[in-house]
């Protein structure tokens, strides 16, 4: 299993997904997002939702292209294809997000989402936007 310890949660922020499906958020450099799977992450066919697994994508991706910017810029999805190798029922989900390139005003990255057995469950390709407020 890859190791999310040193959650880093309060430098990327709190906000009200992350609480909802139970999303442990970290990574120096790569971004990491974690979850135990529970009944509420399923669908009705009795898997992972593959909202779920998205939402771990993106928010992974966004916690990597914020490891790889400024200090009081923040970034915004602009896409992120989500291809589903596996479906995962029970036990953890790890997603690594891995900056690809580094742009001026754009990011590209790369994700993997992995069950506890270090099965692949998803792939992810993105591209994040660099924003000056």
């Amino acid at each position: 299993m890859i190791d999310v310890e040193g959650d880093a949660s309060s430098e990327y922020g709190e906000f009200p997904l992350k609480r909802h499906l139970g999303m442990d958020v970290g990574g120096d450099g790569a971004g990491t997002a974690h979850l135990t799977i529970g009944p509420e992450h399923l669908n009705p066919n009795g898997v992972v939702h593959g909202a779920v697994l998205f939402a771990l994508v993106d928010t992974a991706m966004g916690k990597a292209t914020m490891n790889a910017i400024e200090a009081g810029r923040f970034c915004a999805s602009i896409e992120v294809s989500l291809r589903f190798v596996r479906p995962a029922a029970a036990g953890d989900l790890t997603t690594v997000a891995t900056v690809v390139k580094r742009g001026r005003t754009v990011v590209h990255l790369d994700a993997r989402v992995v069950g506890d057995d270090d099965r692949l469950i998803a792939t992810a390709a993105g591209t994040f936007a660099i924003i000056d407020l």
